[in-house]
C-alpha cells in the first residue's frame, strides 16, 4: 500500500512538475515581449498546410489550457472546398477513431461529415480546420484550432507570426501583411517554417530566401525572422514520434524561442547559421524529387539510392559554398533532414509519380491532397542562379573556369526534365551513369582547396549576419 501510494504521490509531482514546466516556459517568453497580467502573447500561424498546420496545433496541445496567458491561432483561405473523395476519406478516418468520433458527437459536429460523404454538404477546408483535420493530411487528426480567415484581423496585433506558406507565396501574403503593419508600434518575431528560395537577377544575380521576402515585405528587422527547420514528417511528428529540429537566426530570439517550442517529443536546438539551413531547406526538396524518380526507375535499388545519395549531398555542399564563408557542415539534423525528405516526403513522392507517368510536369506542382511540391520552383531558381556568366569557378581536374551549374549535373538533369520539358525522367539515371562524372569527393574538396564563396550571391540587404 506505501509502494502504491509513494508511486500515486510521484506520478502526481510529475504531473505537477510538467505542468510547472509549460508555465515558466510561456512566462519566460511572455517577459521578452513585455506582456502585462490579462494581456495574452498572441501566436498566429500564416498557412495551414501540413507542417504549419502541425507546428500550431503542437503549440495548441502545449499551451491551449492557458488562455489568459497565450492566444493561438491558425490563419488560412477561406472557401477552399473539399472535393467529394476526400470527404468520403475524412468520413473513414472519423469512424476509425474512436475518441474523434465522440469529440465530434459531443461537438454536434458528426452530422456535417455524414452529409460531406454522401455529396448532400460542401465541406470547407476552413471548417474541417477548426474541427482538427488538414485537408492536406487527412489521416491525422489534429487537435482542433481557432482558425481565422481574414488575414488582418488574424496579424495585425500577433507578437509570434509562424510563416507556413509555400515559398512561392511567402512575398505576396506578407506583402498584404506589411501593409497592415504599418501602423504597428510594436515589432513582431516571425518563424518561418518555408523551405524553397527564389532566384533575382537584378541588380546582381542573387538568392532570395522566405527570411529575405518576408524581411524586404514587412520591413521587420531580420534580428526578428528566424527559420526552424529539421528531419520533420509532419503527421509522424504529431504522432509523438520523436524529433528534432533547430532554429535559426539572432541570438537574442533563438534561444528563448528553442526554449518555447521544445516538447519532450520534440527536440529544438538553436544555431546561428541562418544562410546554411534556410537555403539547405530549398536544396533538399529539389534533390527529393531525384530521389523519388531513381527509387521508381530503378525498382528502389538500394545501391542506385546510395549513389545518388552520394552525388546529391556533394552538390548540396558545393552549392552551399557558394553562398556562405563558412557554412555549417552536412551533418547532424541537417544531413537528418535532407535524409528523411529524400526518403519519405511530398517532393520524394511526387518524384516517384512523374517518373512513373503518373503525373506530368505540366500537370502543375499544386497537388490535391499534398498541397505545393515547392521543390520544383526551387530547381528553377537554383538552376537559373546557378548559369549566370558572372560566377564563374575553377573546374577541379581541368583548371579552367566554368559555370557552376556545370559542376552540378542532378541540377542540370531536373531542370531538363522539370523545367524545360526536353528530357524524359531517365534523365536522372542518365547523369548518375556519365562514365565522366567525377568522384562527389573532388566536388566537396573543391570547396576546401579554393575559397568559392560569393558573397553577391546573398544579395545587398545584408541579410544572415547574426
Amino acid at each position: 500500500m506505501m509502494n502504491a501510494q509513494a508511486n500515486g504521490h510521484d506520478a502526481t509531482s510529475n504531473a505537477n512538475r510538467s505542468s510547472s514546466s509549460i508555465e515558466e516556459k510561456l512566462e519566460s517568453i511572455r517577459k521578452l515581449f513585455n506582456k502585462a497580467p490579462g494581456d495574452p502573447l498572441r501566436v498566429v500561424g500564416v498557412g495551414a498546410g501540413a507542417w504549419g498546420s502541425v507546428f500550431i496545433a503542437l503549440l495548441q496541445d502545449a499551451y491551449g489550457h492557458l488562455r489568459d496567458d497565450i492566444q493561438v491561432r491558425i490563419w488560412r483561405r477561406g472557401e477552399k472546398a473539399v472535393d467529394r473523395a476526400s470527404a468520403e476519406h475524412l468520413f473513414e478516418v472519423i469512424n476509425s477513431r474512436e475518441d474523434v468520433l465522440r469529440r465530434l458527437i459531443r461537438k454536434c459536429a458528426y452530422l456535417k461529415y455524414v452529409e460531406g460523404r454522401l455529396g448532400d454538404r460542401t465541406l470547407y477546408a476552413d471548417e474541417i480546420l477548426r474541427d482538427g483535420f488538414c485537408i492536406n493530411m487527412l489521416d491525422t487528426p489534429l487537435c482542433p484550432l481557432k482558425v481565422v480567415t481574414n488575414l488582418q484581423e488574424a496579424v495585425w496585433d500577433a507578437d509570434i507570426v509562424v510563416n507556413g506558406l509555400p515559398s512561392t507565396e511567402t512575398r505576396t501574403i506578407f506583402e498584404k501583411i506589411g501593409m497592415y503593419w504599418k501602423e504597428r508600434r510594436t515589432v513582431p518575431v516571425i518563424i518561418s517554417l518555408s523551405k524553397g528560395v527564389e532566384a533575382s537577377l537584378t541588380p546582381v544575380p542573387h538568392i532570395m530566401t522566405p527570411t529575405q521576402m518576408i524581411h524586404e515585405a514587412t520591413n521587420v528587422p531580420l534580428e526578428n525572422i528566424l527559420y526552424l527547420g529539421g528531419p520533420n514528417i509532419a503527421s509522424e511528428i504529431y504522432n509523438k514520434e520523436y524529433a528534432n529540429a533547430r532554429i535559426c537566426g539572432s541570438k537574442e530570439w533563438r534561444k528563448p524561442l528553442a526554449n518555447f517550442i521544445r516538447q519532450p517529443h520534440f527536440i529544438v536546438w538553436d544555431n546561428k547559421d541562418l544562410v546554411t539551413h534556410e537555403v539547405m531547406g530549398g536544396l533538399k526538396n529539389v534533390y527529393a524529387i531525384g530521389a523519388g524518380m531513381v527509387a521508381a526507375l530503378t525498382n528502389e535499388s538500394a545501391t542506385s539510392k546510395a549513389v545518388y545519395f552520394a552525388h546529391c549531398t556533394s552538390e548540396m555542399i558545393f552549392i552551399t559554398n557558394l553562398l556562405s564563408e563558412e557554412p555549417e557542415k552536412l551533418a547532424g539534423p541537417l544531413l537528418a533532414d535532407t535524409y528523411v525528405t529524400l526518403l519519405k516526403g511530398r517532393n520524394a513522392w511526387y518524384g516517384q509519380k512523374i517518373a512513373t507517368g503518373e503525373l506530368r510536369p505540366d500537370m502543375g506542382v499544386n497537388i490535391q491532397g499534398k498541397g505545393m511540391i515547392q521543390g520544383v520552383s526551387a530547381v528553377e531558381a537554383f538552376f537559373e542562379l546557378l548559369s549566370q556568366p558572372s560566377l564563374s569557378v575553377l573546374h577541379p581536374d581541368e583548371e579552367r573556369p566554368v559555370l557552376p551549374v556545370e559542376l552540378c549535373p542532378i541540377l542540370r538533369a531536373l531542370y531538363k526534365f522539370l523545367i524545360k520539358q526536353e528530357a524524359g525522367p531517365d534523365a536522372i539515371l542518365q547523369a548518375l551513369r556519365d562514365q565522366t562524372l567525377y568522384d562527389p569527393r573532388e566536388r566537396i574538396e573543391a570547396t576546401r582547396s579554393t575559397s568559392i564563396f560569393k558573397p553577391s550571391l546573398l544579395g545587398s540587404s545584408g541579410s544572415f549576419k547574426t
